[in-house]
């Protein structure tokens, strides 16, 4: 049974990851880190990807890791306490409101292997508008996918985005692609931009 609050219901795919199936010396290289900015992690389930990029980015660069999966919130606290990180926030949110964040004030968003979730349910739009609203004008939105073949782990074929869908989902939203990579073979990285208001 799903557990309600006033966030709403805990997603069906709580605690999944690709986090295991990531080639992260590509990902790495391609990721637009800054320096010293803000990254917003939504859908971050435990927080894996949220813990590497705090590690790596260093202390001066501010990680928030977003999530409505309440137990998933609560291990990423808990970890980043532990490893002593103390740039990374985790926070329960609906990932169409993340009100806690001003407008224009993160230089990347990464949304890994969530964005065929919130398609499917119908919040993809109002999630990367959320996403454009918080983003910098000269910042970036990472989206991580499963590559759109009938191969396991995964979601099924039915519900995987072709980096093609990922461009026609997020141009509504005012972005456009920058480039897509390979990250293993189930997984690719799409970079985008934000269009000029």
């Amino acid at each position: 049974m799903e557990e309600t609050d006033r966030f709403g219901p805990t997603p069906p795919e709580a605690g999944k990851s690709s986090f295991d199936l990531m080639d992260f010396e590509e990902f790495f290289k391609a990721l637009p880190l800054p320096a010293e900015g803000t990254v917003a992690d939504l859908g971050c389930g435990e927080g894996r990807y949220s813990i590497a990029i705090a590690e790596r980015a260093g202390p001066g660069t501010k990680v928030w890791g977003f999530d409505l999966w309440e137990e998933g919130i609560k291990k990423l606290s808990a970890s980043a306490a532990a490893l002593g990180l103390g740039n990374l926030t985790a926070r329960r949110a609906n990932l169409t409101d993340l009100s806690c964040l001003d407008a224009g004030c993160v230089d990347l968003v990464l949304m890994v292997t969530v964005l065929h979730d919130l398609a499917e349910r119908g919040d993809d739009a109002r999630c990367l508008a959320e996403a454009r609203r918080i983003l910098k004008g000269n910042g970036f939105l990472a989206v991580v996918e499963f590559r759109k073949i009938d191969s396991k782990p995964g979601p099924p074929v039915s519900m995987r985005l072709s980096p093609e869908e990922v461009a026609t989902i997020a141009a509504p939203s005012g972005f456009s692609v920058k480039e897509t990579l390979d990250m293993g073979p189930s997984l690719y990285l799409t970079l985008l931009r934000p269009a000029p208001k």
